[in-house]
């Protein structure tokens, strides 16, 4: 991974590059930022750009061995502690370095943006949560107390840190504390709160944010192909995740379904038309559960926005233009006195579902209270 490859994040490019230049690389730093920032991709650049013989001024030089190598993640003085859990391949004491292999073919599909959902996915954990085992830091620890293979440095890539027990995290303790000679470790993390104060205490904080809308939509056009439009919109809805940018791409279909069938559905509720929304119900009965949830949800999500458009925030609002118009006409109707009941009526209506509810009287039954709700503006 070159800096060159990291979508936005120009400021943070600097600081770590900087780093190296002026010869000030901290033994342990925290990357801390949310998801879809692109933290991995900057440590791995950045581990890339510690290591290459003869990079320059901007970048890593990307193709001498080392760089090689490193894009490839295969560097011996390279090591990744990640969360795990057991699988059908590995039925007990799961481990990062039993899933090495899969973990290399996960971050390279991906680019580096990749979160731990798609993670477990790509495992196939099934419902079990990942984590750092006691043995991830003891691996780490005959590792690190080894000279380096190639380079000056040896570099310790720890992915979602905050998914470390207590136990790993005491282990890792006096290693951040007291490490081996030319060693950097590189946290990356989402949550502090999960962190253990001694970890964060003991790490240099490299705080990434949300990456700038303005690099998202360039990315899409170049990476993906989107047109100028969607590229746009999908951009506008990222809230600076780049993840939520590709999953709108790709989902752009059910977004637009969404969105057409709500706009639908309240424009009857705004007619009363009883007879009508009877039939509406009895057509969102044939989209499968999954779907009613998610129609739901989005009209959810246009209630929220809502309350940002009566309280002169618009512009945090991100949506496409169609959606956006729509959600401001549509907010003066949603107010102190019906909010609480339209938002728990629609939260009611998912529950049901998820019970196995009949839609269509579900359907049914919101769009009619739906009715006298939106005339408490």
């Amino acid at each position: 991974m070159q800096f060159k490859n990291i979508i936005g994040q120009g400021a943070i490019k600097q600081r770590l590059i900087a780093s190296v230049r002026d010869n000030h690389v901290s033994h342990a730093q925290l990357f801390l930022g949310p998801t879809g920032s692109g933290k991995l991709p900057l440590a791995l650049a950045y581990a890339q750009y510690i290591l290459c013989p003869n990079r320059t001024e901007t970048d890593s030089c990307g193709v001498c061995p080392t760089c090689q190598k490193m894009q490839k993640l295969v560097h011996p003085d390279l090591h990744f502690v990640v969360p795990t859990a057991t699988t059908k391949k590995v039925k007990s004491n799961p481990e990062s370095d039993l899933f090495m292999e899969e973990w290399r073919d996960y971050v390279i599909q991906n680019q580096g943006y990749v979160d731990t959902s798609s993670w477990y996915s790509f495992l196939d954990v099934e419902n079990k949560q990942g984590y750092m085992s006691v043995r991830d830091a003891a691996s780490l620890l005959r590792k690190l107390s080894m000279k380096s293979y190639e380079g000056e440095y040896k570099i310790a890539i720890i992915w979602m840190a905050e998914k470390m027990r207590v136990d790993t995290a005491n282990k890792l303790l006096k290693l951040l504390e007291e490490p081996p000679e030319k060693t950097v470790f590189l946290l990356i993390a989402e949550d502090s709160e999960e962190l253990l104060a001694t970890i964060k205490s003991r790490t240099a904080l490299v705080k990434i944010p949300a990456i700038e809308t303005t690099a998202i939509e360039s990315a899409l056009q170049t990476r993906l192909g989107c047109d100028p439009q969607q590229a746009h919109d999908a951009a506008m809805i990222s809230e600076g995740n780049w993840l939520n940018a590709c999953h709108f791409v790709k989902e752009s279909e059910d977004r637009k379904f969404f969105f057409t069938t709500f706009q639908q559905w309240m424009r009857l509720c705004f007619k009363a038309a009883y007879p009508e929304l009877i039939d509406f119900s009895a057509n969102v009965k044939t989209l499968g559960r999954e779907k009613q949830k998610e129609l739901l949800d989005y009209g959810l999500r246009i209630i929220r926005n809502s309350l940002l458009f009566n309280n002169n925030l618009a512009e945090i609002v991100m949506l496409p233009d169609d959606e956006k118009k729509f959600n401001s006409n549509f907010s003066p109707f949603v107010s102190p006195a019906n909010l609480a009941e339209i938002a728990g009526l629609f939260e009611e209506a998912i529950r049901q579902i998820e019970r196995n509810g009949n839609a269509q009287i579900i359907f049914t039954d919101v769009g009619f209270k739906m009715i006298g709700l939106l005339k408490k503006k």
